[in-house]
């Protein structure tokens, strides 16, 4: 590694952990000023409430990471600039392409670690978070969860009134369709148990139903079972997620959500949404710091560095705002999800290259 990368990768790390620092700094000030009217009660103490958010942090750099390293990106140029290093440097040889170069590498390095927090990290310490809250201020872990839920399982209708820990259930209710068409039996039972892909129903009470083209209802047979076991093709994770929004999810368990929905015939469309935005966040932030290099490199004789930097800063913001409402246009519209989600970053990316290229030669 050249002595010249070293030293940007070094700048844009510190102005990087610098600009994090103060993000978290914040967002803990703020929470912990939403925590305070629950101090005190139970045994929701000062601690507990530190320690809540303190798991909430992985979440939080793993959220906001693109902007931070946008923000740590410009801050180590614009030090740069400011300084006049980039002169120095650019008239030693170095291209303004190679300078580039070397801030979207070190940029993808960080938001590689940002994701690899965000995916493994921030989904466990998110759930300890909620459970040890909900546990001091005596609620009952329970009532955090997803109360009820339809699922569509091939030629099964699965319906849960009360879903206690994601493997006890309450008041469920399982209809069998005959070639997916037809009603072939329902059952009910108060108590069901979910182990691995087989779903037990205890105490449960089925009802044939028998059918003739004269009369179709004219016939029931009622059956006690004191226990009922159904394969199911779904997995605890699919459970979990039912009780979690999209974003909360890590990206394992969206394509698995997609793929179950998309098998049965459910609707999927804010979980792709969250997929392909997520897919396409490097390259996101790869279009926003190149177009943010513009003004970077750009004349000082128009505007002050400072200038141009914070504009460089609020355009880059606004385009990454406009790439999320893409999201939900084309859940209202029903427009291609991954077309919505990366044709705006293409566009931005292949502009600014072009004319970052073009005044890279002048």
């Amino acid at each position: 590694m050249k002595i010249l990368d070293r030293y940007i990768i070094k700048t844009m790390a510190f102005y990087t952990l610098a600009v994090m620092l103060i993000w978290v700094g914040v967002y803990s000030f703020f929470s912990f000023l939403n925590e305070v009217n629950d101090i005190g009660q139970a045994n929701y103490t000062v601690l507990e409430a530190i320690t809540f958010i303190l798991l909430k942090l992985p979440d939080v750099v793993s959220g906001h990471s693109s902007v931070v390293i946008l923000l740590g990106a410009l801050l180590a140029l614009g030090h740069l600039a400011a300084t006049s290093q980039l002169i120095i440097v650019r008239g030693s040889g170095v291209s303004i392409m190679s300078i580039t170069q070397i801030v979207l590498k070190t940029a993808l390095a960080f938001i590689v670690i940002a994701i690899l927090i965000g995916e493994l990290i921030a989904p466990v310490t998110n759930q300890m978070a909620k459970n040890s809250r909900a546990e001091a201020l005596g609620h009952n872990i329970q009532t955090q969860n997803q109360q009820g839920f339809w699922v569509k399982d091939k030629d099964s209708i699965i319906h849960v009134g009360k879903n206690f820990d994601g493997r006890s259930f309450a008041d469920v209710m399982l209809v069998n369709l005959k070639n997916n068409k037809t009603l072939a039996t329902v059952g009910q039972a108060d108590n069901a148990i979910f182990d691995d892909d087989i779903l037990t129903l205890k105490q449960a009470n089925f009802y044939k139903i028998d059918r003739d083209n004269a009369q179709p209802f004219n016939n029931f047979k009622a059956e006690q079972l004191k226990q009922h076991k159904l394969t199911v093709t779904f997995d605890q994770g699919f459970i979990d997620s039912l009780r979690k929004e999209p974003r909360d999810l890590s990206t394992w368990n969206l394509v698995k959500q997609i793929s179950f929905l998309s098998k049965n015939g459910l609707a999927a469309d804010s979980f792709e949404v969250e997929l392909y935005k997520r897919l396409v966040k490097p390259f996101t932030l790869v279009a926003m710091i190149v177009f943010s290099m513009l003004f970077i490199f750009g004349s000082l004789r128009d505007a002050s560095l400072g200038k141009k930097i914070f504009l460089g800063l609020i355009l880059s913001l606004f385009f990454e705002l406009f790439s999320r409402i893409g999201g939900v246009l084309s859940l209202r519209f029903d427009y291609n999800h991954f077309l919505v989600a990366s044709i705006p970053t293409l566009v931005v990316l292949v502009f600014a290259f072009a004319l970052l290229k073009r005044k890279s030669v002048q």
